[in-house]
């Protein structure tokens, strides 16, 4: 009779062998996972640190901004000349420290960031921090219209790309470290440390990865801890409680999303023709196109001091309905045209702060026409404020959670998160349909200028 078969594993050498061959392999796995979240940790700090010095910087050059201007107006008629004058040698040495020492560090950052994290590119050199930092402040100082957020975004990436070589982590390790570290970017610069732990999901890697969500929620709860110590914990923008909008007015909040749709597209394509229109005058040296545009934006900041800069303190009279509306349409084409114009020179600045002042803006216009057409309307123009914020983040951008999560950790708008949602289905629809690519997929395929911008073969850069 022949025998039965039998799974004793203990009568089998190499039987025996496979299970602690499993439990060591796995004892490694999570050796490394544990060592990947301390270092994560430390990118969080890190980039915490660095984004809350980045932004109280701005702060000092925006009220140095303010204080020359408020001087100059009573030294009439040199005054108005050292404005202008001011603002274009600061914006003119920013575009110079990036042609001359990080070509990469130019423009948002965030997509070079998703070129590095695709295989595209290789990781930038350390200077960066350092040329993106002083850039940033003189750019963003000076009055262009761009956001704080990109620069963070980018030098915390590069830290952890640093970090994790100082720690010998692999390029595996590494890459989930960038993501992480630009997750924390963005949660220190706009205080929001879900949305940045989203964003990274959501834009950067576009795919759920537990190593890089474990690493994500962790940079970013360090950073904000770490910045929270210097900036303080209240959010971003303060807004007056909202009522939640009844079934009629659900319904105008999914029309503000086609509207957003819209005009997202329009600034896509202005966005792009200005760059485009930059790039026709490459016979022109940088400093000199940057020079021209500063010294516009300072001649701007001379009659309307207010309209200039990454815009958080205009957000913040539009949230609060303390605009007049019948200039509301008239900064809005300003604003509009400014940051279309900044982002072209290539000086160091990003988008996400430049859009939520149009989002709050073309909200705050649609929400006032409603109560025209709408006299018995119950929601406040304030209301279709804060959702056209999340709704034209999406419309450009194409990253609805990332925008509304950001939105609502921004304003605590907890009862809008209804109308954002509807809002954002057909902001991001309408773009989508039309056939208008996101604003980063197109900026990608537009890379600075400099031999480093050459695309690597190499989808894996040797740490």
């Amino acid at each position: 009779m022949t025998a039965i078969p039998t799974d004793d594993r203990s009568s089998s050498g190499p039987a025996r062998d496979e299970r602690p061959g499993v439990v060591q392999q796995a004892g490694e796995q999570l050796g490394s996972l544990l060592a990947l979240a301390v270092v994560s940790l430390l990118v969080g700090a890190a980039s915490g640190l660095v984004g809350a010095c980045f932004r109280l910087s701005l702060e000092w050059a925006e009220r140095r901004r303010e204080a020359l201007i408020h001087w100059a107006h009573g030294e009439s008629p040199g005054g108005f000349l050292l404005v202008p004058v001011t603002c274009a040698t600061a914006t003119a040495v920013a575009a110079w420290l990036v042609r001359r020492f990080s070509p990469h560090a130019s423009g948002s950052g965030i997509p070079h960031v998703e070129a590095v994290l695709n295989g595209e590119l290789p990781p930038a050199p350390f200077r960066l921090v350092p040329v993106k930092f002083l850039g940033g402040v003189l750019a963003i100082g000076s009055g262009q219209a761009l956001g704080r957020e990109g620069p963070s975004v980018q030098m915390a990436a590069s830290l952890a790309h640093f970090l994790g070589k100082v720690s010998r982590r692999t390029w595996a390790d590494c890459r989930v470290l960038m993501a992480a570290g630009a997750g924390a970017g963005l949660a220190t610069a706009f205080n929001a440390p879900i949305a940045g732990a989203v964003f990274v999901l959501e834009e950067l890697v576009r795919r759920f990865e537990t190593r890089i969500a474990i690493a994500a929620l962790g940079a970013s709860a360090t950073a904000l801890w770490v910045a929270r110590l210097l900036l303080g914990d209240t959010p971003e923008f303060r807004v007056e409680p909202l009522p939640p909008p009844g079934s009629e007015g659900l319904v105008l909040f999914v029309v503000l999303g086609v509207v957003a749709g819209l005009v997202a597209v329009a600034y896509n394509r202005a966005l792009l023709g200005a760059i485009a229109g930059a790039n026709r005058l490459q016979r022109w040296p940088v400093e000199l196109r940057a020079a021209l545009v500063g010294a516009a934006v300072g001649v701007l900041a001379w009659f309307a001091p207010e309209l200039v800069g990454g815009g958080e303190s205009l957000t913040q009279r539009t949230l609060s309905g303390k605009v007049m509306l019948s200039v509301l349409p008239l900064v809005f084409l300003l604003r509009f045209g400014l940051g279309a114009v900044s982002y072209a020179i290539r000086t160091p600045g990003g988008l996400f702060a430049p859009l939520l002042v149009l989002g709050a803006q073309l909200g705050l216009l649609f929400g006032a026409l409603c109560r025209v057409v709408f006299p018995d309307l119950d929601m406040p123009p304030e209301a279709f404020a804060v959702v056209g914020m999340a709704a034209f983040f999406t419309g450009v951008v194409r990253a609805p959670v990332t925008g509304i999560v950001l939105i609502i950790e921004m304003t605590a708008s907890f009862p809008m998160l209804l109308p954002m949602v509807g809002a954002c289905f057909t902001a991001l629809l309408v773009p989508t349909h039309l056939g208008n690519a996101p604003i980063y997929d197109s900026l990608r395929e537009r890379p600075a200028p400099g031999e480093n911008d050459k695309k690597s073969s190499v989808a894996a850069p040797t740490i």
